[in-house]
């Protein structure tokens, strides 16, 4: 059996179907819907079960998981970079991941968690997934610095020796339609066209970008579920990893390859950022892909405007709550 936290969720529920497409079905979806929107990706999917989270943890804790496993792909926690509640981010991040993984490494099952690009902070440091250097990374938002704290402590412990942590860019993609303020701009973009046919963007506070021009490494999700895919297909490979393209690219040149897709003229505002996230920021983002590729990762990422472009008129364009992934 394999077990997917988060797999009602975004990448979780796209890497269901990608495990359904290789006829895998005996997966275990654990999360925790609550009044989330989240439930509509799940009927698409095939999975022998479900489980909310705190029951799945009971049996963790108690060593009552009833069936053999093979992989745990960890997705599941509080991904909204712009909760402050510390306490239930290291609650939700550090503190279940930690018990899942301390679980998975005595019982011989492959771990592979979710970090994310947000532990690198302003980049100061730059982008390399070096394990050895994670301890000077600053993170901007108490999101990353629970990620953070985790990253850290496996590394600590030595369990980075034997578990995956996987440092997501800016995914976008199907099934994301649940995540509120937390969707890609691909899917905002698309609906404030639709809405006024223009698109807001923030005003640069970094005297180093023009309007626009500030750059994220984003990744479509059907490239960052083939990447989480490679390390159950290869259980010698351990420690952590960056999933991106490598290629950063501005916040114009995404939204450009969203008035295409549309085939409309982009027409773009620059408004004020507001005061409650500028501090914390992220002006410029790439992922450092070498890592991966010495692993043995060898397939290219699509190119923004291809990703974007199937995004917009295959999906959004339709906007079903499909497995997303066909």
């Amino acid at each position: 059996m394999i077990i997917v936290t988060g797999g009602a969720g975004f990448i979780g529920s796209a890497l269901v179907a990608a495990l359904n497409r290789r006829e895998i079905t005996d997966i275990l979806i654990v999360d925790e819907l609550c009044t989330s929107d989240k439930w509509k990706n799940l009927p698409a999917l095939q999975f022998s079960d479900y489980m909310e989270k705190q029951d799945f943890l009971d049996l963790v804790v108690e060593n009552q998981v009833p069936e053999e496993v093979e992989t745990i792909f960890h997705l599941g926690a509080c991904s909204s970079t712009t909760e402050q509640d510390l306490s239930y981010l290291v609650k939700n991040n550090f503190e279940f991941t930690k018990w899942l993984a301390l679980w998975a490494v005595e019982s011989k099952i492959r771990f592979v968690y979710a970090s994310s690009a947000a532990t690198y902070g302003d980049g100061a440091q730059g982008f390399d997934d070096d394990q050895e250097a994670l301890h000077r990374l600053r993170p901007l938002n108490p999101y990353g610095y629970s990620k953070q704290l985790f990253d850290l402590w496996a590394r600590e412990t030595g369990l980075l020796k034997e578990i995956v942590g996987l440092k997501y860019f800016n995914v976008f993609g199907p099934n994301e339609y649940h995540k509120g303020d937390m969707r890609s701009y691909a899917l905002k973009g698309f609906d404030q066209i639709k809405a006024t046919g223009k698109v807001k963007l923030f005003k640069s506070g970094d005297s180093r970008y023009d309007h626009g021009e500030y750059v994220r490494d984003f990744i479509y999700v059907k490239d960052a579920v083939e990447m989480t895919l490679f390390f159950m297909d290869n259980p010698g490979v351990a420690g952590i990893y960056n999933v991106g393209t490598g290629q950063a690219r501005t916040w114009n040149d995404y939204v450009r390859a969203i008035f295409a897709a549309l085939d409309s003229a982009p027409e773009i505002e620059y408004v004020e950022m507001p005061a409650a996230i500028a501090g914390q920021y992220q002006y410029y983002t790439q992922a450092n892909m070498e890592r991966l590729r010495h692993a043995g990762y060898a397939k290219a990422t699509q190119r923004l405007e291809d990703s974007v472009r199937d995004y917009v008129q295959n999906y959004l364009a339709q906007r079903s709550f499909r497995s997303g992934q066909e």
